[in-house]
């Protein structure tokens, strides 16, 4: 055959979280014991009350083709989530549930693109955003953020803003950095975005793994930006749900009936089993979510105080379940150099625009985090000053 292929998709690269998971797992087919921090999965089965409802659903013949916008009585739940927590009132025509939080990340750009749109993305940022705008007609602008504290400011955002600019993505509690956004981002994210006629996509994933008394601020409850802001959330981090498959979008309307139209067209609808678990983790006790954020709580302190004995400088993340240590050199060798010496995979810090770091992941169970640190302390005292 000597058609051609997608420049789109053939100018997208792979996952480089995906991609050191592949290797851990090609490595451990060939006898290597390899610890993997790469991956932000959960370590906890799903609640059962949770697994018990979507059993209970599917053994009642909830197996059907659902609504494109998703089983009425989860956008009940959304709608009801969104008034209850985040102090946020919307029709629940401008939600729609989506089978993962990165197909209504899909959904929200999809919506609003066209061919040559330019998108900010706040470095360090997901591995995932670049290459989502690219396959949805978009051009990513990285806006790097400074260190040590990686705060967005005015002038950051404006300096990238061009007349092709459509929309910044904001993802806070932040992979990987693990920042809670304050009250001085939330006003320059809002004074720019009004100024400059922006969408602001508000990725808020990781919203309930907070730390130390943080509150993530919800963008959507901002009046100075409701109108355009894009609120993409899910159940796979707070409720342990990754395979699951199942995420939501809540959307001016306008947005959320193109997005609803694309997804219609696309898939159809999320998981009819998928969407009964979803009720119930969000209709059901909240404990759960409560325990988990306090083991993660105590596997930071102790990798956090592991990372800085063993020469790797590393803030305590405010949220989310991710360290971004500093690393001595390159990260990509620092990586590569340290799966091959001690078997423990992480990612290098590059992938996610902020070179000199590395992201290990605090969603493995205490154990194998211990056996990771000793790994890191080997290498490091092995490393030549």
């Amino acid at each position: 055959m000597t058609r051609s292929l997608s420049d789109r998709v053939g100018g997208v690269r792979d996952s480089a979280t995906m991609a050191v998971e592949d290797l851990a797992r090609r490595l451990r087919a060939e006898g290597r014991e390899v610890v993997s921090l790469a991956s932000g999965d959960p370590d906890f089965a799903t609640p059962v009350h949770i697994s018990d409802a979507a059993h209970a659903a599917m053994l009642a013949g909830d197996t059907h083709y659902p609504p494109p916008r998703g089983n009425p009585r989860l956008v009940e739940a959304i709608v009801a989530k969104l008034r209850r927590e985040n102090g946020v009132e919307i029709e629940g025509s401008r939600a729609i549930v989506a089978p993962s939080g990165k197909w209504a990340l899909f959904l929200a750009l999809g919506a609003i693109l066209n061919p040559g749109d330019e998108v900010l993305v706040l470095e360090p940022a997901w591995v995932s955003y670049r290459p989502i705008i690219a396959l949805n007609g978009g051009t990513a602008v990285g806006v790097p953020l400074a260190e040590p504290d990686y705060r967005i400011t005015e002038a950051a955002l404006r300096t990238a803003i061009t007349a092709r600019t459509k929309a910044v993505i904001v993802n806070s509690p932040n992979n990987p950095t693990g920042r809670v956004l304050t009250a001085d981002e939330v006003d320059a994210i809002a004074a720019v975005a009004r100024d400059a006629d922006l969408y602001v996509i508000s990725d808020e994933i990781y919203e309930h793994l907070v730390f130390d008394g943080h509150r993530n601020p919800c963008l959507l409850a901002d009046p100075r930006i409701a109108d355009r802001t894009l609120l993409v959330n899910g159940f796979s981090k707070a409720y342990a749900m990754t395979g699951w498959r199942l995420g939501w979008l809540a959307a001016p309307d306008p947005v959320a009936r193109l997005a609803l139209r694309l997804q219609s067209q696309a898939l159809t609808s999320a998981s009819s089993v998928s969407m009964a678990g979803g009720i119930a983790a969000l209709d059901g006790p909240q404990a759960c979510v409560g325990e988990m954020v306090a083991a993660y709580a105590v596997r930071r302190a102790m990798v956090v105080a592991r990372l800085n004995a063993a020469g790797l400088p590393c803030p305590a993340p405010e949220g989310a379940f991710y360290v971004f240590p500093t690393v001595p050199g390159d990260d990509v060798a620092f990586a590569r150099e340290l799966l091959e010496a001690q078997g423990v995979a992480v990612v290098p810090g590059s992938a996610f625009g902020g070179p000199g770091h590395v992201r290990m992941t605090l969603a493995a169970s205490a154990a194998h985090l211990e056996r990771a640190m000793d790994g890191i302390d080997r290498y490091m005292r092995a490393r030549p000053v």
